[in-house]
């Protein structure tokens, strides 16, 4: 039988075999000596078990499985299942805990920031932090000024992306505070897995990540504005045609929760209601997964027709709390970005323990001057951009656009950023030659409920599918893996013995049906009622557009090649 690595340990440079070689991605599998690391010794040992057709054969049974329950995203056109590899990342509980700390500190400096932008502002006046820079970033909104969350949180879901860089160090490449999107997989991720590797998962400890909708559920309850005992939650969706529309219903479906569009609600007397068969129904609580600018048209897009006029009112209000907080953008600016180490040591009196990749600004002219003359060597980003919109990678643009993007940054220096190209860390992940190293990056995802910050055990590992791709976003052609935290005291992480544990990971998800545009439209058009914010010739290609165009985070993990972060 051939050793499914075979050929995977050919693809794999010899680390520092090349004085003239930029340095080679950390392989997460294999050390330099090819020998296999602690925690992927299990998953090795059973790969080596396995010939090429039994895995294809297990990850064929991923995709079917998650074509019957809608786990699609749209490609090119084309819906297909969300691409999942039946190699699992791997990260030991000792390792995992430092990740966790660096995470909550962040989040934790993150929700004071915030809280002071929309405040005080007290970071400004001590001259830790532009006012200019802030003012002049897009997703800084006045409208949020004064408006001041129940319990102090405006973060109750983040998604903070981190990388393996050439030594193997991790590193925060973004922070994601406004509409965090991805949780979605991890758990039906987890649930396929557990059935496709189900040997694994006793031996290996890999703790569950079936806490999150329970947990998620909590933060927001204790959000709701005060007075309220039994507060209402509801999921505000764009609607159908979203990119992430899984997403919503799958976390409405495991909370419990109603699944709303912006015309199923509306503003009385300062206070939000639901419309139901059963008449009006008070919400205290919005998990909105809708962008700022199409939440209330009485504050941003007039013509937005997903939002619910009054609604911001109603925050301000304090008879409703919207979630996460609107006006959290700014955090996600990547020119703030690089001020997180100033903040963190402002706000909470500590250094940060996961570091930011290099980044120059180019609002000062040397650090300008000095990318302009190396555009061929770096990434250069939009400050608010996400899903790789805008991206310029260095080394791979032609003079053409190495020229373009030379004018634009002279004319808005304000609008970018630079980075060196970081060689991603690889995991072996099924493709055409078989098993071979794939570029990998890592969305933890963090609860706050004002009290604490839970981060999911694990997260996203997002990997990108094409030979020597930085890109790992799924709009890309990229791909996932269930992330696996192994070791340390399962019981006391889940409360009950392993046997249960397990059973609790192989719970089946249950299918969600795929709602084609079609059948979509048929249902708009036997609607008995129009909103009331809307006009009554309001196109329903309208609606669709606009919820296409709510923006998706899924961005790309690409940044800089043989330095450190």
């Amino acid at each position: 039988m051939a050793d499914l690595f075979d050929r995977y340990a050919a693809a794999t440079p010899a680390r520092g075999s090349s004085a003239r070689q930029p340095a080679p991605a950390w392989d997460e599998m294999f050390a330099s000596d090819r020998e296999v690391r602690r925690a992927y010794q299990e998953i090795h040992a059973t790969l080596e078990g396995m010939t090429q057709d039994d895995l294809r054969g297990r990850t064929a049974a991923l995709a079917d499985s998650y074509l019957a329950q809608g786990v699609t995203f749209d490609f090119a056109g084309e819906e297909r299942p969300f691409p999942l590899d039946a190699v699992p990342r791997v990260i030991e509980h000792d390792e995992w805990l430092d990740v966790e700390k660096g995470v909550k500190q962040r989040v934790k400096a993150l929700e004071a920031f915030l809280a002071d932008v929309y405040g005080p502002q007290r970071a400004v006046a001590d001259g830790v932090i532009p006012a200019g820079l802030i003012t002049s970033s897009s997703h800084f909104h006045r409208q949020a000024a004064g408006i001041d969350p129940a319990n102090g949180v405006r973060i109750q879901v983040s998604g903070i992306d981190l990388i393996r860089d050439e030594a193997g160090a991790w590193c925060v490449l973004e922070d994601n505070v406004r509409v965090p999107s991805g949780v979605s997989y991890v758990i039906s991720n987890r649930r396929v897995m557990a059935q496709t590797l189900p040997e694994l998962f006793v031996s290996m400890k890999v703790r569950p990540v079936g806490d999150y909708p329970a947990r998620l559920l909590a933060a927001l309850k204790k959000s709701a504005p005060s007075g309220v005992d039994e507060p209402t939650v509801v999921v505000l969706t764009p609607g159908v045609f979203n990119s992430a529309y899984y997403e919503h219903t799958l976390l409405a479906r495991l909370m419990g929760v109603e699944l709303v569009e912006g015309r199923d609600l509306y503003c009385s007397g300062g206070r939000v209601f639901m419309r139901t068969t059963g008449g009006p129904e008070r919400v205290d609580v919005i998990y909105r997964r809708v962008d700022d600018e199409f939440l209330d048209p009485l504050q941003f897009r007039a013509d937005s027709v997903l939002g619910s006029p009054g609604l911001l009112m109603a925050a301000r209000l304090g008879t409703v709390t919207i979630a996460n907080a609107v006006g959290n953008g700014v955090a996600d600016d990547k020119l703030v970005y690089t001020y997180l180490p100033e903040l963190i040591r402002y706000y909470l009196g500590e250094e940060a323990l996961l570091p930011n990749v290099r980044t120059w600004r180019l609002e000062d002219p040397g650090a300008l001057e000095e990318v302009l003359d190396r555009l061929d060597e770096l990434v250069v980003k939009p400050v608010d951009g996400s899903g790789g919109k805008g991206l310029v990678v260095g080394p791979a643009a032609s003079r053409r656009e190495l020229d373009e993007l030379r004018t634009r940054l002279q004319q808005d220096p304000r609008g970018w950023i630079a980075q060196p190209v970081v060689q991603l860390s690889t995991i072996p992940t099924l493709v055409d030659d078989g098993l071979q190293p794939r570029h990998a990056d890592l969305r933890p995802f963090a609860v706050h409920d004002g009290d604490d910050v839970w981060v999911l055990p694990g997260g996203l590992t997002r990997v990108a599918l094409p030979a020597g791709q930085l890109v790992v976003n799924s709009s890309q052609g990229g791909g996932s893996k269930d992330t696996w935290i192994v070791g340390g005291d399962v019981a006391a992480w889940a409360g009950h013995d392993v046997s249960a544990l397990i059973a609790e990971q192989t719970t089946p998800t249950q299918s969600i049906p795929v709602i084609t545009p079609e059948a979509a439209a048929a249902a708009a058009a036997a609607a008995d009622h129009t909103p009331d914010h809307a006009p009554q010739d309001d196109p329903r290609n309208d609606q669709q557009a606009q919820q296409q165009q709510q923006r998706v985070d899924d961005g790309p993990a690409t940044t800089t090649e043989g330095r450190p972060c």
